[in-house]
């Protein structure tokens, strides 16, 4: 059974079909009028699709490394030296990675056209896929070029979870524990294809209340101010969701600084992070200073360094943290 969730948008809205298998409607969802598609996908994905129409496959390098400019360029002229023209579309298929960099290609290459995800990651099922943020990274930071470019669908087909490597499907994991903290609840407690669709659902709804990250759906950042900084430092040595989860224990413990929550929700964090086999201490190779400084480059700092907090009222963006504060929760997760 495929569960289907709308990313409720007006005009831009578009569905998230989630299930086994569901890979299988990639045919149905493929705008009318398109004339080809270029598939862009990753060598060791074992997955294929087919859109039912004249398909070229596009293949990028592995890893966060592929997310630059020099390969958005890459593949630009790829398609241009192919003939792909405003009518034609996009198939993404693959991880975050790839939804990232195909997504933006899509958002510049004459300007916008049309893009489809199919993705075959948990990560890229519960986060990356949905929502219309694409981006490439620079050396200064991650993500720090890109476009909120919308699909016209996203597939996620929890088949393709089964031939995940064990660590990356825990990477997966890290995005999953972030929405127990955003209204998710009890995740850990239903089957696969139930949770997949109901962390969907949870950015589905953010982010028809807030499309550009204007306010609101910078809740989805939860965990990531950390995250991002770990990334750009240890040189993306531990996976997203793994620094992810690293994130999530460290902005319990700015907020139980902050007086926003208590030991026990900070031993909740905790708890949901063991629960899914996930680290919640900071890698001894990294220097807390470094990290610290690399919160100013995050593209939420834009009025001093700006996390997003658990409290009372749920979690929300809080702007200003004070630099002690963050180097003695910085301590605590050692």
């Amino acid at each position: 059974m495929t569960i289907t969730i709308d990313v409720a948008l007006g005009d831009r809205g578009y569905p998230v079909h989630v299930g086994h298998g569901a890979r299988e409607l990639l045919g149905e969802v493929i705008p009318d009028g398109v004339k080809r598609v270029a598939v862009i996908t990753q060598a060791g994905i074992p997955w294929t699709v087919d859109p039912g129409i004249e398909h070229d496959a596009i293949e990028v390098p592995d890893g966060e490394e592929a997310k630059t400019l020099a390969n958005v360029e890459a593949i630009c002229r790829q398609m241009a030296t192919a003939g792909f023209t405003r009518a034609d579309a996009i198939v993404g298929v693959g991880g975050g990675v790839v939804t990232d960099l195909a997504g933006f290609v899509a958002a510049v290459y004459h300007r916008g056209i049309c893009f489809v995800s199919v993705s075959t990651t948990l990560l890229g099922q519960v986060d990356a896929a949905i929502g219309g943020k694409t981006g490439v990274n620079l050396p200064e930071g991650k993500n720090l070029v890109g476009a909120f470019w919308q699909p016209s669908a996203v597939i996620c087909d929890t088949e393709t979870l089964s031939t995940l490597p064990t660590p990356e499907y825990q990477s997966g994991m890290g995005e999953v524990a972030k929405y127990h903290f955003l209204g998710g609840g009890d995740l850990d407690t239903l089957e696969l294809d139930e949770r997949v669709a109901a962390c969907v659902q949870i950015k589905a709804d953010v982010v028809a209340a807030d499309e550009r990250e204007g306010d609101r759906r910078a809740i989805l950042n939860y965990g990531h101010t950390l995250a991002h900084a770990i990334e750009t430092a240890g040189e993306y040595e531990l996976r997203h969701g793994e620094a992810v989860a690293v994130g999530i224990a460290y902005a319990a413990e700015v907020a139980r600084r902050l007086d926003r929550i208590d030991d026990s929700r900070v031993a909740e964090h905790r708890r949901v992070l063991s629960a899914y086999d996930l680290p919640f201490r900071l890698p001894a190779s990294l220097d807390a200073g470094e990290l610290i400084d690399l919160f100013n480059r995050d593209k939420k700092a834009i009025d001093g360094v700006t996390f997003v907090l658990d409290g009372d009222a749920g979690v929300e963006t809080v702007v200003g943290v004070e630099r002690d504060v963050l180097a003695d929760a910085m301590e605590a997760i050692r």
